[in-house]
């Protein structure tokens, strides 16, 4: 059975995220809470939890000092916060989680269900961490973004991928200076991320960097600048020639 730690300064968002817990997650069987993020370090400690409902906006301590604090990182967290678009990009590039305030029940149910499929050592919790503290100082094109793989997750700049090529519920990413790299998720999930970084949908298959866009050829390809060639659907052509236009 799982023990879970709601921390948030706002009693009715406890109050509220309690009563979901209680009636959607069975699973939960042991359940703490608190409004002060100082109390809740001391309770990360303590009752030692397997989830962490986190939220990102407190006076004092905000979600993320709360987890500076934090040496050892035994437990998944799922971040809970009202719109914060820099914060939860920044939560989504470090491939963590989080739900939007107010809380869907069916999002509540979906994020479970990734913490159930989840199985990441401490280690790499830690690095996961490690990679968000660096987002959130860094300017949105030198944010650094997991990549799961089957060998472990690795963290690179954005700036430095290529381009991305879908197999099934697998993505193959091209970067500019490093090996290819098989990471364990769709190129759904990544054009979801990216496209607001320059990256553009060109195919079913392909996403890819405008930034090393080389040429348009008339053949209906373009030619990427590690010599690639990617064809543009013909659906996509008009879209795909105006966002390079795009400055």
């Amino acid at each position: 059975m799982i023990r879970a730690l709601i921390i948030d300064d706002e009693p009715s968002a406890i109050e509220t995220l309690t009563y979901m817990i209680q009636r959607y997650v069975p699973e939960i069987s042991e359940l703490q809470s608190t409004r002060e993020p100082y109390k809740g370090v001391e309770l990360l400690q303590s009752f030692n939890p397997h989830l962490l409902f986190l939220d990102v906006q407190m006076p004092g301590l905000n979600g993320f000092d709360v987890l500076k604090k934090v040496n050892r990182f035994s437990f998944e967290v799922i971040f809970t916060t009202a719109f914060n678009e820099y914060a939860i990009e920044a939560i989504r590039f470090s491939a963590l989680d989080f739900l939007l305030k107010p809380i869907d029940a069916d999002e509540l149910k979906a994020a479970i269900q990734r913490f159930f499929e989840k199985k990441a050592s401490e280690e790499e919790r830690q690095k996961l961490f490690e990679n968000l503290k660096f987002n959130l100082s860094a300017e949105h094109a030198d944010f650094k973004i997991a990549i799961t793989t089957t060998k472990g997750t690795f963290f690179y700049p954005i700036k430095n991928i290529i381009r991305l090529e879908g197999d099934g519920n697998y993505t193959r990413l091209f970067f500019d200076d490093d090996k290819p790299l098989l990471a364990s998720r769709t190129l759904k999930d990544f054009e979801e991320i990216l496209t607001q970084h320059g990256f553009i949908r060109v195919h079913r298959s392909h996403l890819v960097n405008k930034e090393f866009v080389d040429s348009v050829l008339f053949d209906g390809y373009i030619e990427m600048r590690d010599k690639s060639k990617i064809e543009i659907s013909r659906r996509r052509k008009e879209i795909v020639m105006q966002q390079l236009k795009k400055a």
